[in-house]
């Protein structure tokens, strides 16, 4: 049954309300000695009471009672009733009969006090009852007493409600007839205090909270004991209706609501259940033995004795009371009841009102949080609670009707809570949640409220929803109708002119399924509370703006409620058409262009609003990015409470952004419907006439996109932005190329979408992208590592963006902003020098990598050339040749080696390789599935003319090659022999080079004559020997001289003769000695110079290798299975909805049956397929990569029919695979056919041979950022099979598979339905994919160090996507972002998450969890 009525309707409406005994409790209290003259009436009572007291024990030792009859009780009681009216000036007579009273009560308790009179514990109820109905003379309000008695008056009030209190519990002899006399004073004496206006300090303002409490409390109690009569429940729910402007009623409201939640959603969900922490003293309000039933229908009644919340934002409903109509009769200056000023305080209670409803919303979808009842007077608690900030709410509401079924569907998650929380911490839910990305701390009063379980990118903190939470309609169901009446407040008619309220009060109390249809017109109208702001006769303090923060808190509740919809869950029409209503006059932006609470809740609660199935949410677009115009691109964000968290609703801004960005290309010019009489501009909404499209909103949304990112100061907001950027360039380029080859069908009538794209292109973006991004990056981003790393991979992303009218001019700008980057952060001073610093300098170098090997003409520009050159010789040796124009230039032998690290060393050295191997020369002729050549010793042995047949081994064809080692680096292998292919053989020497960019083979021929020459064939006779010649010449005698003969007959002087040979000055006396001495100083200056120069260099520039030695040929062939680039391997999986075993989801991909139709397409949209045995590269396993291998003839080929489902590509015999020039990524779905046992043999034995393959020397301290680079220790090669060592580590590469590396496993899992991320059994999918690369003390992977990227596609043909990861590591491993929507081919963004994370997640494992220097 709907209990949301009005008065006269609901489940008590068949009962009579017991208001008129609370008025009769009036002539109860009523004594004889009243009719009697005061004096004489105080007199006695004085007289009896005093005596009496005196054998109560409070002052001296207890006697019995002298009062031994019924008569003699009764008539005492008559003095004490009368005595309990007094005046409060005679204070101790009035206290003596609280006194008497209150140890009388001890009749109820198991062992009576000995004062008590025997008539008195022989029929304890009865008397109990008459002293109840006379403490109703001690609450009446006295007139004209001064606050000193007033709070006498209050402390006498305590003890009698702390005896009545203390009572209930302790008492099981009370019966029904006392309960009910019990709740009836209870009730009276309420509605006496609290029932008229509220006046400061007087005896109701300051019993108001525990009158309240006490009457909620022992309500409570009785339920358990005693539950109350239906007339009791009507009673007790009219009452407090007359209460409603007291803020305690409200707080004592929630209070209870939030106890009996927590008990509640024990025995509905059982122990297992996360628990819902409560204070420790409120979650004894109930006892552990009460029923389940007794508990629901409690709480059900309880949450509706307020009556309709809403009624708070009507004053006049709220003081239609008699209290309230008393006063304004008898003041002179309240002409209206609803201009009383106590009544300002109604905004505020209705907010703590809806609040409650809001916490117990977020109590079901299992976001609860605990809030703390701000303290200090209603404006500081305004200001600290503005709904901007989104101020936690009171508590929850209850649950089904008493009489319906408990539905099973209701659930709620954990609370954040823990026990132990003091009273003065009155809690209740918060309604807002703070999201933290992701991400850095966040504010406790703001954020979005649904979220994953695990930490997902970006480190978003907003609290997770409950699994098994209940379905929207049953939450809607129940709270629906008020929130979205509260919705509502101050919204203006959808029809067109209306302002006052559409419906009657009656009316708004249907039933869902007819709540929002006109039957008259049969369209849908807007319910509001009242026209508030027609009446001139409201005061300001209650207009209806006021109440925003309210209305605001129940928007945001509605908002999570519509978010926390579950895959394939329906919510009925009625309910969204609503909700949309109601967003869309949220959304309105107000002439200020101001951010209000209304605004900021609806951004924050709405994170994920269209990241879900939402029949027709797609309305809400262009309002959301109206206000989203607002938030976003404005540094200096206005909003009407200051009190909120910018960053906050900043971020979840962003989300929505987010789930934006690929609407327009994917529904192109659908037109969007426009909602009723918005009463905004046409030309931002569109006309009936011209409807807007969807096309036409992204020139919008790229402006907000490119406007956000220019002004963000947050780095996960700019993280994330920088994420939607690529997303956003990438998706335009997908779209103008398939665009250019429909247009080839279709012919050139269909324009609209090419015109749109021509204006807002592809190439637009890229250029906009390039300058904000280089510009942000040199300017305020080079001190955060984590947005310069993501920087960088969107600059690395938008180089391979294949963009069609991409211009040189703007690449060559993109390189050289990314060399003065490299170049500003080496010259940064030593003080700043960190290894997040040079983090980012190496993430610059590879990016500028990607950038040269994507647009190889880069380097055709002389200036690009030099620049470029310029920043890896800076890399290499920390200085340049050419430092400023006008210094000189240093030469290389002149500079001394000083690098910023070893890491950014090997970078710039990495870079140069690249360039002088992979630039304009990638992919190879062998494909991009190796750098290297394809030929080992093996294959050339083969080929060549003396090789006579048969099987050749890699020991064989080692024993044919001569090995040298080059300059400690370098490995030659000479096959002095021709090839068989050679058609004119001559002497020929074939070299395999081996390096640090890979394996070269090179073949060189002695010829006498050029290649073209020595082509030509002779078919003449053999001409024979040649005839010797008989004249043989005449041999002349010729003497050579140092000058012409002529210089002999010139006759010599004395001057030609002072000059003495060298023959002469050795021969003279003294020259020989000299001569000696000379040569002595030579040889010893000769011997230190070459002790000199040997010193260094140990070894010879070309040093023979001896390839007898045993264990060459094996460390030769693990040498060539070393990549020259970063291999990965992401395995894949599918789930049906509602999976939760390994077994599964390992045979979903057997057929193409069980899988969704486009999931094979995104396979191959990931890489293409190759044969394991065929293929050169990376195939996921050690075991079959890196090598060409002959097939086993298994007949495996069997077991992959034509209709598989993606077990193809399990590795067994293909994988999917995807390389560039740093790295290669093989994708491997696993399945039931095919596990990792296969490779268990492999896999021994590697770990086997590792140790002795690699002498790593992981337990040494890793190397520091000394510049001393001759002094470093570097893992080097084992000199026991040749002599060779590697004096350094090989640039361009950055691990190799047999050595530690990292244990880290990337998982990519289709999921049918989005809550299955939450189940996933990854720690037993983590047994099904091996990739053998075990290095030496790595324990085995677990799954907090897995990454997954969970692919949800939704029935509109996108993909949501969702990360998750260790904490810390991945959340925005871009462009992928968390939450974000792309196309169902977003293959190319999951590559490039992979290999990005090799950046951001690679810098933050690699140099920080490691400690070492090297990448």
């Amino acid at each position: 049954m709907y209990v949301k009525d009005s008065e006269g309707s609901g489940m008590y409406s068949e009962w009579a309300s017991l208001s008129s005994l609370i008025q009769q409790s009036n002539e109860e209290s009523q004594s004889v000695l009243g009719k009697f003259p005061m004096v004489a009436g105080k007199d006695v009572a004085m007289a009896v009471v005093k005596q009496l007291s005196s054998n109560l024990g409070l002052t001296q030792q207890a006697e019995c009672s002298p009062l031994a009859t019924d008569r003699e009780v009764q008539w005492c009681m008559e003095v004490i009733c009368f005595g309990l009216s007094l005046p409060l000036t005679e204070h101790d007579t009035i206290r003596d009969c609280v006194n008497v009273y209150c140890e009388w009560l001890s009749a109820l308790h198991p062992v009576p006090k000995i004062c008590v009179p025997r008539p008195v514990c022989e029929d304890p109820n009865l008397y109990a009852r008459k002293m109840i109905n006379h403490f109703h003379n001690l609450f009446k309000p006295r007139k004209g007493e001064g606050p000193d008695v007033i709070n006498r008056q209050a402390v006498l009030c305590h003890r009698v409600l702390r005896t009545l209190q203390h009572l209930t519990q302790l008492s099981s002899t009370l019966t029904r007839e006392t309960w009910e006399a019990l709740l009836l004073f209870l009730l009276a004496i309420n509605d006496t205090l609290l029932a008229p206006p509220t006046i400061k300090d007087d005896v109701g303002d300051q019993l108001c909270e525990r009158v309240l409490s006490v009457l909620f409390e022992v309500w409570l109690l009785a339920c358990f004991r005693c539950f109350p009569s239906p007339p009791l429940w009507k009673t007790f729910r009219e009452t407090c209706m007359n209460w409603r402007h007291r803020i305690a009623l409200i707080e004592q409201w929630n209070r209870v609501n939030l106890a009996l939640t927590a008990r509640l959603l024990e025995f509905m969900y059982g122990s297992a259940f996360p628990e819902l922490k409560i204070p420790e003293e409120d979650s004894q309000l109930i006892p552990n033995n009460v029923s389940a039933d007794c508990i629901a229908q409690s709480w059900f009644r309880f949450m509706h004795c307020l009556g309709n919340p809403v009624d708070l934002c009507r004053p006049a409903t709220i003081s239609q009371t008699q209290k309230f109509l008393q006063f304004a009769i008898t003041s002179e200056n309240v002409v209206d009841p609803c201009q009383h000023p106590c009544l300002s305080n109604l905004p505020h209670i209705f907010l703590k009102a809806i609040k409650g409803v809001a916490g117990q919303v977020d109590a079901f979808l299992g976001v609860a949080q605990p809030f703390t009842w701000d303290e200090g007077s209603i404006n500081e608690r305004e200001k600290k609670e503005g709904a901007s900030s989104h101020p936690p709410s009171a508590t929850h509401s209850p649950t089904p009707p008493p009489q319906r079924r408990l539905a099973k569907s209701f659930s709620v998650a954990p609370s954040a809570v823990t026990k132990g929380i003091p009273k003065a911490s009155l809690l209740g839910l918060t309604s807002s949640r703070a999201s933290a990305t992701t991400h850095p701390p966040s504010t406790p009063n703001s954020g979005p409220s649904s979220t994953s379980t695990m930490l997902s990118l970006g480190h978003d903190s907003r609290s997770p929803l409950a699994p098994t939470r209940p379905k929207c309609n049953s939450i809607l169901h129940m709270f629906g109708e008020w929130l979205f009446e509260a919705a509502y407040i101050g919204c203006e008619s959808s029809h067109p002119g209306k302002t006052g309220p559409v419906k009657s009060e009656a009316n708004m109390n249907k039933r869902p399924s007819s709540l929002l249809l006109d039957s008259r017109k049969g369209s849908l109208s807007l319910s509001q509370p009242g026209s508030l702001t027609d009446d001139p006769d409201i005061p300001p303090a209650l207009t209806i703006d006021k109440y925003e923060a309210g209305r605001a808190e129940a928007l945001g509740a509605l908002c999570r409620i519509f978010c926390a919809k579950k895959t394939g869950e329906d919510i009925l029409p009625v309910y969204l058409a609503r909700f949309y209503l109601a967003m869309q006059q949220g959304l309105k932006i107000p002439e200020t262009r101001e951010c209000g609470e209304t605004l900021a809740s609806i951004l924050l609660n709405s994170a994920d609003l269209f990241r879900l199935d939402l029949d027709g949410v797609q309305v809400l677009v262009p309002y959301v990015i109206e206000a989203l115009e607002i938030v976003l691109p404005d540094k200096e964000l206005k909003m009407k409470t200051p009190s909120g968290s910018k960053t906050e609703l900043r971020r979840a801004s962003i989300h929505l952004l987010l789930s934006m960005l690929v609407l327009p290309l994917h529904f192109q010019n659908l037109p969007i419907k426009e909602l009723g009489n918005t009463g905004v501009s046409s030309s931002s909404l569109g006309s009936e006439k011209n409807p807007l499209t969807f096309a036409q909103l992204k020139p919008r949304l790229m402006n907000l996109l490119i406007n956000a990112l220019q002004v963000e100061g947050d780095p996960q907001n700019a993280q994330m932005l920088l994420g939607g950027l690529l997303l956003s360039v990438q998706d335009s380029a997908a779209a103008e190329e398939m665009d250019q080859i429909t247009q080839l069908d279709v012919g050139p009538s269909s324009d609209t979408t090419s015109n749109l794209l021509s204006s807002d292109s592809a190439h637009a973006l890229f250029v906009r992208a390039t300058y904000l991004v280089c510009h942000r990056l040199i300017s305020s981003w080079k001190t955060d590592l984590n947005v310069s790393l993501a920087a960088l991979e969107l600059l690395a992303g938008l180089a391979r963006t294949n963009i069609k009218e991409t211009d040189a001019l703007e690449c060559k700008r993109a390189v050289k902003w990314l060399c003065d980057y490299i170049v500003s952060q080496c010259w940064r001073p030593p003080q700043a020098h960190s290894k997040d610093l040079h983090s980012t300098i190496v993430a610059a170098f590879q990016c500028a990598a990607v950038w040269l090997v994507a647009h190889p003409y880069l380097l055709q520009d002389k200036e690009g050339l030099t620049t470029v050159l310029e920043v890896v010789e800076l890399g290499i040796s920390g200085t340049k040749s050419q430092g400023k124009p006008s210094e000189p230039i240093k030469m290389k032998d002149e500079k001394e080696l000083k690098p910023a690290s070893m890491r950014v060393r090997d970078a710039a050295e990495a870079l140069l390789t690249v360039i002088l191997e992979q630039v304009g020369y990638f992919p190879s002729p062998c494909g991009a599935e190796s750098l290297s050549s394809l030929l080992d010793e093996v294959s050339l042995l083969r080929h060549c003319n003396s090789w006579i047949g048969g099987e050749v081994t890699r020991e064989m064809a080692v024993e044919r090659f001569r090995y040298f080692v080059v300059e400690n680096s370098t490995i030659l292998a000479l096959l002095e022999e021709p090839l068989g292919n050679d058609q004119d053989p001559q002497p020929t020497v074939t070299v395999l080079i081996r390096g640090p960019s890979g394996r070269h083979a090179w073949t060189m021929q002695l010829r006498h004559l050029p290649r073209h020459k020595s082509g030509t064939k002779y078919h003449a006779p053999n001409p024979g020997r040649p005839v010797p010649m008989s004249d043989v010449g005449v041999k002349h005698d010729v003497k050579h001289r140092y000058f012409p003969e002529s210089v002999d007959r010139i006759p010599q002087c004395k001057v030609d003769k002072s000059i003495p040979s060298l023959d002469s000055f050795i021969n003279s006396e003294g020259g020989s000695a000299v001569h000696h001495h000379l040569l002595q100083v030579i040889e010893h200056q000769s011997s230190l110079e070459d002790a000199a120069g040997n010193a260094p260099n140990t070894s010879a520039p070309l040093t023979a290798l001896d390839s007898s030695k045993p264990g060459f040929w094996q460390d030769l062939e693990a040498l060539d299975n070393i990549s020259s680039r970063t291999c990965d391997t992401v395995h894949i999986f599918y789930v049906r909805a509602g999976q939760k075993t390994p077994e599964e989801i390992l045979s979903n991909v057997v057929s193409d049956q069980s899988v969704h139709p486009n999931f094979l397409e995104f396979l191959l949209s990931l890489g293409w397929p190759v044969n394991v045995y065929q293929h050169p590269g990376w195939t996921g396993h050690i075991s079959t990569s890196w090598r060409v291998m002959t097939p086993p003839q298994t007949g495996s080929a069997d077991l992959h029919p034509n209709n598989h489902g993606g077990s193809l590509y399990n590795g067994e015999t293909h994988v999917l695979y995807w390389a560039d020039a740093s790295s290669e990524i093989a994708f491997v779905v696993p399945s039931q056919h095919f596990s990792s046992d296969h490779f268990s043999s492999f896999e021994r034995s590697i770990s086997d041979g590792s140790n002795r393959v690699y002498n790593i020397r992981t337990s040494d301290k890793p190397r520091t950022l000394s510049l001393d680079l001759d002094k470093q220790a570097c893992p080097t090669m084992p000199s026991n099979s040749g002599g060779f060592e590697s004096g350094r580590r090989r640039p361009g590469t950055s691990r190799h598979p047999l050595a530690s590396h990292t244990n880290t496993k990337v998982f990519v899992v289709w999921i049918e339905s989005f809550e299955d991320h939450l189940h996933f059994p990854l720690s037993e999918l983590l047994v099904t994919v091996s990739t053998g690369q075990k290095g030496s003390g790595l324990p085995r992977p677990q799954d907090r160090d897995c990454f997954v990227i969970f692919l949800h596609s939704l029935h509109n043909g996108l993909m949501r996507v969702k990360l998750q990861g260790p904490t810390g590591r991945m959340s925005l491993a871009t462009p992928l972002v968390d939450g974000m929507l792309s196309a169902t081919t977003c293959a190319p963004k999951a590559q490039s998450t992979r290999n990005d994370s090799k950046v951001s997640i690679g810098l933050c494992i690699f140099f920080h969890a490691s400690g070492i220097e090297e990448y």
